[in-house]
Formats: C-alpha cells, structure tokens, sequence
C-alpha cells in the first residue's frame, strides 16, 4: 500500500476528503489545490520556501514550449523501461510538476496502479504541479526529510534538485531506483555569454552517490532557439542566474529578442546497493 506518513510521528496517514489524518492524531489539512503541507515550522524556518511565483510562472512557460523535451523523453524512457504494475514513483523536488505530470501520464497508459508522489518545499510550485494533474500526490516536504516510509518506493526521481543520498536510500525498495537529471558544463553556456562578462562553465557532475551503484549514463545534447524576448527571460529566471545577477547584467538580457544557448543535461540510472 502506497501512502504519506505522518512528519511528527512517522505513522501513515490516511486520506480523507479534506485532511490527511494519523492513528495518533495528527492531521494535516488538503490545500484546495491539491497538495498537503508535510513541513514542519521547525523546518520551514531554517531556509527559504523554494521556488517563488516569478520563478514557477517562468518555469511553467519556458517548459510548456518544449525546450527540455529532450531531457523529458530520456528521464521517461529510464521510467518506462523499470516501470511494472502497482509500482511507486517519487519525484523529488518536483518543482511545477511538468516531469511528473507526463511521466505520470505515461506509466498510466502503460502499467496499472502505478502511484506518483511529488515534493517541493514550494507551495507555489506544488499548486501549478497540481493544475497540471490532480490525480498527483503532493506535499511540501524537504528531500532531507521525506514523509514517505521506509522501502516504500520502487523509483525516485531527482531532477535539477537537491541530491539526499541517505533519503533517497531509506525510501526505495532494496532493488530501488535513482534517475537523475543534472546540467553538464557547457549548459546554457550561450545564456551566460549573453549576460556575464567572464561566463564560467558548471562544475563537472559529481556522479559517484553514496549508497547506490551507477548503472547507465545518457547524455543529452541540443541547441535553444530562443526567439522571444519572453522566452529568454522565462529561461533567465527560472535559472539560480536571475537572483544572483546584478541590475547592469540582467539589462543585458532584457535587451535581447533572439538567443542560441546549449542543452546539455546528463541523465544517470542508479541501483541501490544492498
């Protein structure tokens, strides 16, 4: 049986219409978009909630036009290919939920009772994520701390998100899955042109995760057309860049209607170890 846990107690909580509740007594109330706050005040205090509105509505429209289909259809096919019936698929650090909710579309055309989770700790985010598929399980929750039980998930997904190996362990299954998605050095390296005087590559992946064995590496390359000004600004500020960029240096993009930039996203397939 799939399901939340309770962030206090670690029992299951049971859904009902309204309300996720515990044996115990805890109840943690339904957002009428769809998702259930999982995070505690304790934890909420110790840093900032995510993605923001600005952030999420770029996400959302920067997406919707496909740029990163590419990434999609590599993630899906790593999904896919695992994928059996009654199977649990976490998406962690879900974001607006576009990954989540095709992904979840596919393993319903495919496999039967497959259950999709997503988590953030933005709220903003998880309400687009729910307006994209509201048969989704959502909850604000931190990657460090899932409220899922141990063993509970057949996959996870770690896309663009913080990597918590020990998490991610304690919750899949002993024959688990980890599908990650993470920038290689060259990506968007034509935006940073356009934007910084000395742009620098990414660091290399760190590739090695503590707990699981890599089994498959598939890298994905592309070049963006962007050829609105929308689009390269949607780009820009769903990027860490935006909030890290002095007024001078964003004008730059702002003046910008056309711009060629690199896809260059490496997905990884892991295995938990035993």
């Amino acid at each position: 049986m799939h399901g939340l846990i309770c962030p206090v107690c670690g029992a299951d909580l049971l859904k009902t219409k309204k309300s996720y509740i515990c044996p115990a007594g805890h109840c943690f109330d339904i957002a009428r978009q769809g998702y259930v706050n999982l995070r505690l005040s304790s934890q909420s205090a110790l840093r900032r909630h995510g993605d923001d509105r600005a952030m999420v509505r770029a996400r959302t429209a920067f997406l919707d036009r496909g740029y990163y289909r590419p990434v999609l259809d590599a993630v899906a096919a790593a999904v896919l290919s695992r994928a059996s019936d009654g199977c649990a698929v976490l998406d962690a650090g879900c974001g607006e939920g576009w990954y989540t909710a095709q992904i979840a579309q596919m393993l319903r055309e495919r496999v039967s009772g497959a259950w999709v989770v997503g988590v953030d700790i933005s709220k903003d985010a998880l309400m687009a994520a729910g307006r994209r598929d509201p048969e989704l399980t959502l909850a604000v929750a931190s990657n460090a701390r899932l409220p899922l039980a141990a063993g509970s998930c057949d996959l996870v997904l770690n896309l663009f998100a913080p990597l918590e190996p020990d998490e991610f362990s304690r919750v899949l299954t002993p024959a688990g899955t980890l599908i990650r998605a993470v920038p290689l050095e060259e990506h968007l390296m034509g935006l940073k042109k356009a934007v910084y005087d000395t742009p620098r590559p990414n660091d290399p992946p760190e590739m090695q995760v503590p707990g699981f064995e890599l089994t498959s590496v598939q890298d994905v390359y592309g070049s963006l057309s962007l050829d609105s000004s929308a689009d390269i600004r949607a780009l820009f500020l769903m990027t860490p860049y935006y909030y890290k960029t002095g007024a001078k240096d964003q004008a730059k993009l702002n003046a910008l209607s056309r711009l060629e930039t690199e896809l260059a996203v490496r997905v990884a397939v892991y295995r938990k170890n035993a």
